[in-house]
């Protein structure tokens, strides 16, 4: 299948301090973004509130998304809708920084490393440990919000199957602006278990981008099993990048130790990264 975006109009605190600002100096409009800057339309200061196109929005709400620093809203016939999805888990869009992708949060856990890095350069790391990948086909296992499979597209890839097992969020995905280059003709998507799905590949792919949750959430995704289905899937010396994280570092745990010895069971030449904390290599 194809992934396909949801392009709603999109507000929170940065876009919203912008308006307010507009409005304290008396402008007539100001030029604002509402796809987390991917593109800027000019938005009428109004009395009741603000407008571009058939997007109206009154001061309340601007004020509520400019109070919620963390918070992206879609705006919809007037209202702010959170993108956030209450399930099984929670799951949320969170602001990281304005001008950078949003994370993904499940639970309170975020899914991209942004303490010291933003959710598009923890991407590239990952996906720069792979190299060239000019015309290669790849494996992208759990697509997230799309991050990884779109760096290997900016690195050459002219083939991407990912997998995704959660619907939760890929509709976060859909709303997400930072994830709009999913839509590439180049990306299959296919929705459903990761461990399952990946049986059907045999010595197709020339690289495997491995990005599972933890393994307190994920925990058959870095099994033995598991890893002897990524070497069946890829080619003779094909590369592996498996992001392994650092849960637990504070109490002596060092999980990719682990990692290391299963994918070295099943096949791989493999090492560990710290800047990127991605297990990486190739297929013996």
């Amino acid at each position: 299948m194809r992934f396909r975006a949801l392009r709603k109009p999109l507000i929170c605190s940065h876009v919203a301090g912008q308006l307010l600002e507009g409005r304290r100096r008396g402008l007539r409009s100001v030029g604002a973004s509402f796809n987390l800057g991917r593109s800027y339309v000019e938005a009428e200061l109004l009395d009741r509130g603000i407008r571009y196109e058939e997007v109206e929005l009154d001061w309340d709400h601007i004020k509520l998304a400019y109070s919620r620093k963390r918070d992206i809203y879609a705006i919809e016939e007037g209202e702010l809708i959170p993108l956030s999805i209450a399930s099984e888990h929670f799951y949320k869009l969170v602001l990281v920084k304005w001008g950078k992708p949003p994370t993904l949060e499940i639970d309170g856990i975020h899914m991209h490393r942004t303490l010291d890095v933003t959710p598009d350069v923890d991407s590239e790391m990952k996906v720069s440990l792979l190299g060239d990948l000019r015309c290669n086909r790849v494996l992208d296992v759990c697509t997230g919000l799309g991050y990884t499979a779109i760096a290997a597209l900016k690195r050459g890839a002219c083939s991407i199957t990912t997998i995704e097992k959660d619907e939760n969020v890929l509709r976060l995905a859909a709303l997400n602006p930072c994830s709009w280059e999913l839509e590439d003709d180049r990306v299959e998507l296919i929705s459903g278990d990761a461990f399952e799905a990946v049986d059907e590949f045999e010595g197709e792919f020339d690289a495997v981008i491995h990005d599972p949750p933890r393994m307190s959430l994920a925990g058959s995704l870095y099994s033995l099993e598991f890893y002897l289905k990524l070497a069946k899937a890829l080619k003779p010396d094909g590369r592996i990048v498996h992001y392994v994280g650092q849960p637990g570092i504070h109490k002596g745990r060092k999980i990719w130790k682990g990692v290391l010895e299963r994918l070295r069971q099943a096949g791989f030449d493999v090492s560990y990264d710290e800047r990127s904390r991605c297990v990486y290599g190739r297929k013996r």
